[in-house]
């Protein structure tokens, strides 16, 4: 079977713009949870959110299409750019062209709000009769939109795609990325996720009152909602033998990744956690790792009473005693649930932690829950030497997806 690499990343989210400062704000164990600024937020019952500041258009990006991008967009065009500059590939037309020769790049996108924000701009200055915004933002709305704007910036003429699994959405972008270059259908494909913050799902989660009031705090007891967040990661992937014919970066190894369904309900996940096992049972299966070698989980950790409990337990089922030896740890206590952006940016902080020898800290965890007892790395990060990684991700709709990396050889 073909190894699949990760040659290239990008990110940007609340904790600054860049892999860079990811990793250093993840090894700083700083939260980046704040009040919300992006629209008004007075009147809900919630008003933090992990919110990406001063976004603007950067200066490679025309003119013109700077006039329209979507917020959705520009997070994943900043991301999708420095993968691609990381990898040592730059747009060529109709391909991609990397040190050596011509590459075809595809493109897979998880996504679930698109251009939603811009709409909602749209809607509202019809409503108050304020000067209109163009009406070109309604078309922005669809979330093929940006995985469209993605492969003609960068000239990826291979297959495209969008995912849309809720919160698993950019977990599984990764992992068909990795079917693609095992089947030979790409030669590298450009993948991750993307999500802005927008009223919609602001509005949504508040009235589902699974907000906490305060930055989000998994596996505390006090645990009370989620925080929202807004960012994206973007990777690169492409068959190693390939990688190091261009004499590529090698950041780490995509082993494999598993896909559930709760079958259940449309918001709350199965009280048997079955589905959540299930998922990781399958990552391990299709990546040839047994439990025993995971040295560090990122966990979906939401901070919902629920998903934590149940998230814990499907935890201890699959490694058994050696559950309370494995750290587990959930970073959206420092970024938020960037929901389908979510399990790129999850994933990308497993590959800085396989490469920069730490563990991310469940900063917002002080008052651990009873039954919440396994190692949740709690308030800040720790050095240590892992080599396997499972990131979880499960979404509305019971959408689980888990996967595996590995330390770069």
């Amino acid at each position: 079977m073909r190894r699949v690499v990760i040659s290239g990343a990008g990110s940007i989210n609340a904790l600054g713009k860049g892999v860079a400062a990811f990793a250093a704000g993840l090894r700083d164990s700083r939260c980046a949870i704040r009040t919300l600024s992006l629209f008004d937020s007075a009147a809900y019952r919630s008003t933090c959110a992990a919110e990406v500041e001063s976004l603007a258009p950067p200066t490679w990006l025309p003119a013109a299409l700077a006039r329209r991008v979507t917020r959705t967009d520009l997070l994943a065009l900043i991301a999708a750019h420095e993968a691609l500059e990381s990898a040592g590939l730059r747009g060529g037309g109709s391909s991609l062209q990397g040190e050596a020769s011509p590459m075809m790049l595809a493109v897979v996108l998880g996504a679930t709000t698109g251009g939603m924000h811009a709409s909602e701009e749209f809607v509202r200055r019809r409503v108050l009769a304020l000067p209109p915004a163009p009406r070109r933002a309604l078309l922005t709305t669809p979330l093929s939109t940006t995985v469209d704007l993605l492969a003609s910036v960068f000239g990826a003429a291979g297959p495209r795609l969008v995912v849309s699994t809720a919160c698993s959405s950019s977990a599984n972008a990764l992992g068909i990325a990795a079917d693609m270059i095992r089947s030979g259908r790409a030669d590298a494909v450009l993948c991750g996720g993307t999500d802005a913050l927008c009223r919609m799902t602001f509005s949504g989660f508040n009235a589902l009152q699974a907000l906490d009031k305060v930055p989000c705090r998994p596996f505390d007891r006090r645990r009370a909602g989620l925080t929202l967040g807004e960012g994206a990661a973007m990777f690169v992937l492409e068959e190693e033998a390939a990688a190091h014919d261009r004499g590529a970066p090698i950041l780490a190894e995509f082993l494999g990744y598993g896909v559930s369904a709760d079958a259940h309900h449309i918001t709350q996940p199965r009280p048997d956690a079955a589905g959540a096992l299930l998922a990781m049972q399958r990552a391990l299966g299709a990546s040839g790792v047994s439990a025993e070698e995971i040295d560090y989980v990122n966990a979906h950790g939401t901070g919902t009473p629920m998903n934590d409990v149940l998230e814990t337990r499907a935890l201890k089922t699959l490694f058994g005693p050696c559950a309370y030896r494995i750290p587990v740890s959930s970073t959206k206590s420092m970024v938020g649930h960037c929901l389908g952006a979510a399990g790129a940016i999850e994933a990308l902080a497993c590959v800085l932690a396989l490469r920069g020898d730490f563990l991310p800290a469940t900063v917002t965890l002080e008052e651990p829950d009873p039954e919440c007892d396994l190692d949740y790395v709690p308030r800040t990060s720790r050095p240590a030497r892992i080599r396997t990684v499972l990131s979880n991700s499960y979404g509305f709709g019971g959408n689980n997806t888990a996967i595996v990396l590995r330390a770069a050889e």
